[in-house]
């Protein structure tokens, strides 16, 4: 088997650094830490949500309610 002869692009090293640039772009590394980031943001806005929803009169009166007759004794 005869050695190939090295194309002018891999005599300068540019395949060697493009081989590079594959490898990076199919590496997942990091993924998991945007997952993560993402997972993050949506439970900031649905605690967000949930905090608009809780400040309204209404919700604040039937919560009231809910807690005064569970705590309520009628014997």
């Amino acid at each position: 088997m005869t050695p190939a002869t090295p194309t002018p692009a891999a005599a300068d090293g540019t395949s060697g650094r493009f081989r590079s640039l594959v490898r990076r772009l199919r590496d997942d590394d990091g993924a998991a830490t945007a997952e993560y980031a993402i997972t993050t943001m949506a439970a900031v806005a649905f605690a967000g949500l949930l905090v608009a929803i809780m400040r309204s009169d209404e919700v604040r009166g039937i919560l009231t309610e809910l807690v005064r007759r569970a705590l309520s004794f009628d014997g």
